[in-house]
């Protein structure tokens, strides 16, 4: 693994790797070049990275062709999702999510519950507990609930969800299962038929590299027939170039959910970090991975250090969170790492630390040796 810039232990935000920087600049001087130029080609090439965009993410989740589309961010996505089902599906019924949800799609479905009908059902932490348990989500889970939205793997403590277990539940509900899969992406396998789910979101930063406003939606065949966005445009029409403004159609694939002109420059950026993404070898990034989270968790434990992210590899992220002992040495923590090139973030007194393709062990090492200090 490259040892420039060894010390980013941030792929939990915004992912790295060592040709990103010439890589952006390449493809926003093409953009700039294209879309500059006093002729007829700029649609014909932004679309083509549109389209290139998307095969690469569909290839990464094992997606069919036109089941997934593009989206500013995960929020977004769900939004369009949630807003697009028919009337009486969500109306008197629930909508199930974990506590330990990323915050925003929290907000989101609180805000459509009165409007939409449904009743959002919050599964919460165990006292004392660092995630929401599969279990008591399943102890939630009942026939009511007509939604249910998956954190795949946790941003607040790395815990990963047993996928296999709470899908074959929703099943058994009569449930539509969504997923988040933003915060393991690009580092653990996954696919959107193993098991089935009916729609998957996520960005292109944290381990995919990407740019910021690069989110996909996908959303399972058969369901994709039943939903009628309320965000429409004359993108969401098989012909975009129809212009007969009493003869809309939805486009019958997931073209549906696009609506007006797509912004595609976040996903023409992002291009190269795919393609990237795509030529590694990933079994090694997940094993390099591995090998520094395994140091940290070690560390923790020597220093004894809270750890709030699950021992077990099949249970976890790429993530390590550790408690230290107050808010206050944590905040005093990270100016001291950046002093030193390494590079971290806190939420109160947790340390999160995400090491990546770029993340050293002699850099592990050294972000070790501060950690004796602050313990």
């Amino acid at each position: 693994m490259s040892s420039e810039n060894g010390g980013y232990f941030l792929y939990h935000s915004i992912g790295q790797y060592p040709a990103k920087s010439a890589d952006f600049a390449a493809a926003m001087s093409e953009f700039a070049s294209v879309w500059g130029r006093a002729d007829d080609d700029q649609w014909t090439y932004l679309l083509s990275r549109r389209a290139e965009f998307v095969d690469l993410w569909r290839r990464l989740i094992g997606a069919a062709e036109n089941t997934v589309t593009t989206c500013e961010n995960v929020t977004q996505g769900l939004h369009m999702l949630v807003t697009s089902l028919p009337d009486d599906y969500l109306r008197g019924r629930k909508v199930l999510v974990a506590a330990d949800c990323f915050p925003s799609n929290h907000f989101l479905l609180s805000g459509l519950q009165e409007r939409l009908g449904f009743k959002l059902e919050t599964v919460q932490l165990r006292q004392g507990a660092s995630w929401v348990e599969d279990e008591d989500m399943i102890a939630k889970w009942d026939r009511d609930v007509a939604l249910a939205l998956v954190t795949w793997v946790s941003s607040t403590s790395s815990r990963k969800a047993d996928m296999t277990t709470l899908a074959a539940h929703g099943r058994a509900m009569g449930s539509l299962v969504g997923v988040d899969i933003t915060q393991a992406a690009g580092l653990l396998p996954f696919a959107v038929d193993a098991p089935a789910v009916d729609f998957v979101l996520s960005t292109s930063l944290k381990w995919m590299c990407g740019a910021p406003g690069a989110g996909i939606l996908y959303v399972r065949p058969e369901l994709i027939d039943s939903c009628q966005p309320q965000l429409r445009g004359w993108f969401s029409q098989d012909d975009p170039f129809n212009w007969d403004i009493d003869r809309f159609a939805y486009a019958p694939d997931i073209r549906r959910f696009d609506n007006g002109t797509p912004g595609i420059v976040a996903a023409a950026a992002t291009v190269p970090a795919l393609h990237w993404h795509a030529e590694m070898d990933k079994a090694g990034l997940l094993a390099h991975n591995r090998a520094l989270t395994g140091k940290l968790i070690a560390a923790a434990d020597d220093l004894r250090l809270g750890l709030v992210t699950p021992r077990e590899e099949a249970q976890r992220g790429g993530s390590v969170m550790i408690k230290l002992r107050s808010v206050e040495a944590a905040r005093q923590l990270i100016p001291q790492l950046r002093r030193h090139q390494l590079y971290a973030d806190n939420r109160g007194a947790i340390l999160r630390l995400s090491p990546g393709h770029m993340t050293s062990a002699e850099a592990t090492d050294r972000l070790i040796g501060l950690l004796q200090d602050t313990a």
